[in-house]
């Protein structure tokens, strides 16, 4: 790995912190435990097609991880993991299979989807009850909105990454 690829990807991955702290202090109209706007997944997508699937993998982790860290929300660990793991698993398969069909806004709502279904199901598997499964579909629609937020501001990222002709490698 290149010096200059490192260095961007520490420089995502500081993003990515950065808007999840941001995010966190954002108070959002309806309180729903879990709901979150997701911002810091912009970083995660933008890694995902600009430079290459490991190193959005590398993002994601890294970006979960660190941000549990700082922002002291131990306990959440578990759901943002798998939120994450999945999110950028379905992202990069939908990047790589239906690029194709879908705008970077349906792979950005596929991985809302998955996000949001990792942590549901840590949630069924802590509490040992399937009756969590029944907050996904209220979950999946405010996912709606925040993975087309999400998709929209990749499409502007790669757009003016494309028009600053960047390149990693």
């Amino acid at each position: 790995m290149t010096n200059r690829k490192l260095i961007f990807l520490s420089l995502l991955t500081s993003f990515g912190i950065i808007l999840g702290l941001f995010e966190s202090q954002i108070p959002l109209p309806v309180a729903i435990p879990g709901a979150r706007l997701g911002l810091s997944n912009i970083v995660v997508l933008v890694t995902i097609i600009s430079i290459g699937y490991k190193e959005g993998l590398i993002v994601a982790l890294l970006k979960t991880v660190i941000l549990v860290l700082v922002s002291g929300q131990v306990t959440a660990f578990f759901y943002s993991f798998a939120g994450a793991l999945l999110s950028c698993f379905s992202m990069i398969l939908s990047h790589k299979f239906l690029s194709k069909y879908l705008s970077l806004v349906g792979i950005s709502e596929i991985g809302s989807f998955f996000h949001n279904l990792g942590q549901i199901l840590v949630a069924s598997l802590m509490l040992k009850s399937l009756t969590i499964m029944t907050y996904l579909p209220l979950l999946v629609i405010i996912g709606i909105f925040t993975g087309y937020f999400v998709g929209i501001s990749a499409i502007f990222m790669e757009k003016h990454l494309n028009k600053i002709k960047f390149k990693v490698v």
